[in-house]
């Protein structure tokens, strides 16, 4: 679909009648149409460098922002005169335009944003301006706002003006992961949604990469399509610069006071230029500032991505869902045997999903699947029936814990590394700081509890090494 739409794309710039916007609107909202875009905008004439193609697309994303201005000075003009050398076709501009123009339609439609092959969702204009900072600061140009630039100012905007439990976020999900053009929220937003903070990160780790990395003959469609992991080369710094890791890069390179004094700092040049109201109270604001922050350390940096029932295309729940009574005291691990493989990608996971819900609502006859949490081998956790409502996995105890999934039959192999600190420190933290998981909860395999061969022999004995585990004696004294 993608190559159909690019496709028409060629058409119309060779056509004498142009595009129409019903054409445009076949293409779908995704990184890899971004970074076919770039291609070819890197492809015309001369081949503009990195630096103006970036500059190019601020105009459009940060049209009149003093605030960008004053850090990176004017951007590239917007290429629209009969004169001038248009750096794109003069067809692709509204496109453009919906992919990198930040705003919230109608309190629920979030638009410049696009769907990553992850199944993370980006704003664009956030992640470009990391990129051009660190293309001006690779070109030996001081560049001080990397991050007041990609995601301090927006913290610090979102801590000022949002309501306490909107302060952050939220996510929201695609109207169709296969060829998205909707993105809508999954509630009221604040002024940091989940894709901005995933393009801010982005564009603050690209950044720093570009920064001591200089371009050269390199393309910047390049380096997009190895960090969001489309391009067979591998990401451009080994295996860790890459986007699903962008938390864990993300947390190496920032703590919570230094993150602080980030944001104060962006809020302190914003008052300067005009653009934010000078409150007078420096005491109070470190306070909403330190208080803002902590949440997002919790909510980004502590907590893994969870994908959404939404986004991974699952079935209503059958029937009304029991809320369970929290905090729970257990976590049970399960391998899911079928399927037998691990899924290594979006698309590979959220099949399997699919097909395990179905297996367990139509052939088991539970209302919906069984699992709290699913984790594949993608660097990502998927949400089965979450936090708070009961689940169907360990006969006999749902009420009392959660059921985690590795996806994948684990007799004889492990999960990915990756996967298994994921459950083991990732999901495990935030459930305890979030109060549905006690302090000293424990670790179980499924098979301690249930005649079961779950979650297999290699498995089991990885388990079996992880803090807060219980024996199977002490499993059924607790239970």
């Amino acid at each position: 679909l993608v190559f159909e739409s690019l496709l028409w794309l060629h058409v119309c710039a060779v056509s004498s009648r142009g595009c129409s916007s019903d054409v445009l609107a076949d293409l779908p909202l995704s990184m890899e149409s971004f970074i076919k875009v770039v291609q070819r905008i890197e492809g015309r004439g001369l081949g503009p460098s990195p630096l103006t193609v970036v500059r190019s697309l601020r105009g459009v994303a940060y049209e009149g922002d003093a605030f960008v201005e004053h850090f990176l000075g004017d951007p590239d003009p917007f290429p629209s005169g009969e004169n001038e050398a248009p750096m794109w076709d003069p067809t692709l501009s509204e496109f453009i335009h919906l992919m990198v123009r930040h705003r919230i339609v109608g309190q629920a439609r979030e638009e410049g944003v696009v769907l990553g092959s992850d199944g993370t969702t980006v704003a664009l204009g956030s992640l470009l301006l990391g990129i051009e900072a660190g293309l001006v600061a690779g070109a030996g140009e001081s560049v001080s706002g990397l991050y007041s630039l990609t995601i301090a100012r927006n913290l610090g905007l979102s801590f000022l003006h949002s309501q306490d439990s909107q302060i952050l976020g939220p996510d929201g999900c695609w109207d169709n992961v296969t060829f998205p053009r909707v993105f809508t929220l999954s509630g009221p937003p604040s002024l940091a949604t989940d894709a901005l903070v995933n393009g801010g990160m982005d564009g603050v780790l690209l950044g720093k990469y570009l920064s001591t990395h200089p371009l050269h003959a390199l393309q910047l469609s390049t380096v997009l399509r190895d960090y969001y992991g489309l391009h067979p080369g591998g990401p451009p710094e080994g295996p860790h610069l890459i986007s699903f890791q962008r938390r864990d890069n993300f947390r190496r390179l920032v703590n919570g006071s230094v993150l602080q004094e980030l944001v104060l700092g962006s809020l302190a040049t914003l008052q300067r230029l005009g653009e934010a109201e000078d409150t007078g109270q420096a005491a109070a604001l470190e306070d909403v500032v330190k208080g803002g922050v902590q949440k997002f350390v919790h909510r980004y940096l502590e907590c893994p991505v969870i994908i959404p029932r939404c986004q991974w295309g699952a079935r209503p729940y059958r029937g009304s869902p029991t809320q369970l009574s929290l905090p729970l005291a257990f976590m049970y691990i399960h391998h899911t045997h079928t399927p037998r493989q691990p899924c290594l990608s979006f698309r590979q996971c959220t099949a399997d999903m699919r097909a395990m819900q179905r297996f367990h609502q139509d052939v088991r006859r539970w209302d919906d699947i069984g699992y709290s949490f699913v984790a594949g081998s993608d660097g990502y956790i998927y949400e089965g029936r979450g936090w708070q409502w009961r689940g169907a996995h360990t006969r006999g105890h749902n009420t009392r814990g959660y059921g985690i999934a590795f996806v994948g039959d684990y007799t004889a192999t492990l999960p990915a590394r990756r996967s298994l600190e994921l459950v083991r420190e990732s999901l495990a933290s935030c459930g305890v700081m979030a109060g549905w998981l006690t302090g000293n909860f424990t670790w179980h395999g499924h098979r301690q509890l249930v005649n079961t061969s779950c979650p297999g022999g290699a498995l089991y004995l990885e388990i079996e090494s992880w803090k807060q585990f219980r024996s199977r004696d002490q499993a059924a004294r607790h239970h």
